[in-house]
């Protein structure tokens, strides 16, 4: 990827006095000491305190979340481009959210992460605020807060891990672990074998570097407008990025006090130009719940069936895993997101303003492309428009449920075939070793109560372990259903998100193992095969599952989250908001 100017600090914003840190640091009296005199204890000089911006660096670092274990390397740099710009850099922690240890999901938390992030802007002596992210929710959580929040933010995401290599081919985080495990299942590999793939599979620090949630929503982040050009690909250990992190500082010190917002940044054009780009670079259908969160919290319309309509403009164009055969490094080399945005642009909205103060085709104008096998050509997409994310209703799911075609096989996107119910993923894994399993390539999987409120906090596990019975078989894929996610980094013709979830009422409650489900993915719709008066007599005799506790933040999450196709977010976050004026402490 050769190296481009970025349009950063130079470019100008409207500014809006006064800075809102003046309302702690200005103040000549007992308040303002009480401020100015702690920091001083801190061994920091009046002068970062006489007017000078306040930038607070939003930090997603832990140990216990190890695609974000590089970010302090990166928090230094932001700060030397806000100290370099003229501003006062304070760093502060966030709930961290990774993928591989939390339990029972780290959706669970989602919200929870970005309604820390919102309040600790809005209570805090904050100008602008840099958001660095990287795991799969911390950058939609803290796109969240910061929206929510309502003052100037810019994203700035740590970037995917460096290629796997595995007998010396590439390997993606994710997307191979899951037909390595299938195939140590299936007995066709050795467990000597699966041992030396773990081994090898990361090698630096970084996010997963498929196109899984992670990389979707750095790239959407990008799209969006809420990072720099070129923030979203570069890997996490080219030098590069901690030059982008100076740039980041230096922006966020030009973003205080102004009106560039992320609600006039992320506005419905932006949000259309993001969902198309979903499209052209096969994201995860995680972002669907993610943009549909972000967008209520600003008062955004944004619906369920925009992504199809949107999305089915644009074919596949980047041929990355788990839809293709690369991964983000090659992403970046080829010339990464600016240069498909520049391909894109007569396909975007034009007139979106980013953080730079230009617009997103703007930003990229003229940037190039240098591998054509990773960037595809519209002459020449890995899939034709139409693949992407497609929306299905109907009896099984009238408020929606989502499927990603290109991770799908096409013989099964037209499908009738007699259900398997399981109530919990739990009894389903209890049985899928088991070669007695009444189960043909013919049936349609369902496993309920994995939603928003069932489970509670919608796991990845809508990309269900195939039968060991069909895996001897050699069959590689059949039709799952089930009112959970799937991981971005995962394949299969799996119908996720089901809403309303089996918890609440839905009708994945009702269905039960032997009823015919259809999958008619051309026609949009997924139906179980049965009439009214069964369907009204099974509902009449449903009784809702007990919460699961009676505490705490999962009491607070089941209480108030909504369904999947409104984004699963807490109701009372919904609506957009501005940051109040602080009020005095004393």
């Amino acid at each position: 990827m050769a190296e481009r100017e970025t349009p950063s600090a130079a470019v100008p914003v409207t500014p809006r006095e006064p800075l809102r840190s003046r309302a702690w640091f200005g103040d000549g009296g007992k308040n303002g000491f009480i401020a100015r005199h702690h920091l001083r204890a801190m061994g920091r000089g009046g002068h970062n305190f006489d007017g000078r911006p306040v930038i607070g660096i939003c930090n997603t670092f832990s140990e216990l979340t190890p695609c974000n274990g590089h970010l302090q390397i990166l928090a230094d740099a932001v700060k030397r481009g806000v100290l370099q710009a003229g501003g006062f850099p304070l760093e502060f922690p966030a709930m961290s959210l990774g993928e591989p240890f939390l339990r029972p999901t780290s959706m669970l938390y989602r919200n929870l992460a970005a309604m820390e992030i919102e309040e600790q802007i809005r209570a805090n002596p904050i100008d602008a605020v840099v958001l660095l992210t990287g795991c799969d929710k911390t950058t939609p959580a803290a796109l969240m807060g910061a929206a929510s929040a309502g003052v100037p933010a810019i994203v700035l995401t740590g970037g995917p891990m460096l290629n796997g290599r595995f007998k010396g081919r590439h390997v993606g985080s994710g997307t191979d672990i899951w037909r390595m495990t299938e195939e140590l299942r299936a007995g066709t590999i050795t467990q000597e074998e699966f041992t030396e793939f773990e081994s090898s599979l990361n090698r630096s620090a970084g996010h997963c570097m498929t196109m899984g949630t992670a990389s979707t929503m750095a790239c959407l982040a990008e799209a969006l407008g809420m990072m720099l050009p070129g923030g979203s690909g570069l890997p996490a250990v080219d030098a590069r990025r901690g030059t982008l992190a100076e740039e980041t500082g230096a922006r966020a010190v030009a973003l205080a006090g102004s009106d560039l917002t992320p609600r006039r940044i992320m506005t419905r054009a932006a949000f259309e130009n993001a969902v198309r780009i979903n499209a052209a670079i096969g994201g995860s259908t995680n972002a669907v719940v993610h943009l549909l969160a972000l967008a209520g919290r600003l008062g955004v319309p944004l619906e369920l069936d925009d992504f199809d309509r949107l999305g089915a403009e644009l074919p596949l164009l980047i041929d990355l895993m788990p839809s293709g055969r690369f991964l983000m490094e090659e992403f970046a080399y080829a010339g990464g997101l600016p240069a498909l945005v520049n391909d894109l642009q007569d396909a975007l909205h034009q007139d979106t303003v980013t953080v730079t103060g230009l617009s997103l085709t703007a930003n990229c104008q003229g940037a190039q492309v240098y591998d054509r096998e990773v960037i595809r050509a519209f002459i020449n997409p890995v899939l034709p428009a139409g693949r992407g994310t497609a929306v299905v209703r109907g009896s099984l799911a009238p408020d929606g449920a989502v499927i990603k075609l290109s991770a799908a096989a096409p013989h099964l996107l037209d499908h009738t075939g007699p259900a398997l119910v399981f109530d919990s993923i739990e009894d389903y894994l209890a049985v899928a070793e088991d070669s007695t399993l009444d189960v043909s390539a013919e049936t349609v999987l369902i496993v309920r109560n994995t939603g928003p409120r069932g489970y509670p906090g919608m796991p990845e596990v809508g990309n269900l372990p195939l039968p060991k019975k069909l895996l001897d078989a050699g069959i590689r894929d059949m039709v799952r259903v089930s009112d959970a996610r799937m991981s971005g980094t995962a394949f299969g013709t799996c119908v996720l998100h089901v809403a309303p979830e089996a918890a609440v009422g839905g009708p994945l409650a009702f269905v039960r193992t032997g009823d015919q489900v259809r999958l008619d993915v051309p026609g949009r719709r997924l139906d179980v095969l049965i009439d009214e008066t069964e369907m009204d007599l099974r509902r009449s005799a449903w009784q809702p599952p007990k919460p699961p506790v009676t505490r705490g933040w999962t009491y607070l999450y089941t209480e108030h989250v909504t369904q999947a196709d409104t984004g699963a977010d807490l109701d009372f976050l919904v609506g957009a908001t501005d940051s109040p004026p602080p009020r005095q402490a004393f």
